[in-house]
């Protein structure tokens, strides 16, 4: 999967809502969510992009996953999607222990995982946030990793919006 979306093969493009593939990642990860005590909240509009849909749906799910996986017992994941005419992002911020930014910085280069509270997991490998990143560089877009100074994690994937995408001929 990583390869393939940092060599930018995929075919086909159809128009995905951000919004509503996290909604789908958070149905499907109920359980987890629910045997973690979690607090959800989802907000925003319907973020439109084009693309590879297997692609951006997993790129989406990898930001999910990382969201209920490094999260607290009793903690809280916050999902926000907009758009503007130009870009859609997706925010997903979680609560939890303070984190340095060197760390951030490292998280989307492959096989690179925070402490060992993070990295004693049977789950994951450290490659989950660089396939986010290389998916979002295929569809012209970025990954952004941010220390919340509450402590937590903030990530924000920008990528172009789907009327964008079809004026500029973006991927298709």
């Amino acid at each position: 999967m990583l390869a393939r979306a940092q060599n930018g093969l995929f075919t086909g493009g159809v128009t995905v809502s951000l919004d509503q593939l996290a909604s789908a990642a958070l149905t499907e990860r109920s359980e987890a969510i629910a045997a973690m005590e979690l607090t959800i909240s989802q907000a925003g509009q319907d973020a439109a992009v084009q693309g590879s849909e297997t692609l951006l749906t997993r790129m989406v799910e990898n930001v999910i996953d990382n969201a209920v996986r490094h999260n607290q017992p009793g903690g809280w994941i916050q999902v926000t999607a907009q758009a503007d005419g130009a870009q859609a992002r997706l925010v997903v911020e979680t609560g939890g222990r303070m984190l340095d930014d060197r760390e951030i910085r490292e998280l989307a280069q492959p096989f690179r995982r925070l402490a060992p509270d993070r990295t004693g997991s049977e789950n994951g490998t450290g490659l989950g946030l660089s396939i986010v990143a290389a998916i979002a560089a295929t569809h012209h877009g970025t990954l952004d990793l941010h220390a919340r100074a509450q402590g937590g994690l903030r990530v924000v994937l920008t990528l172009p919006t789907a009327a964008q995408t079809v004026t500029t001929g973006l991927p298709s």
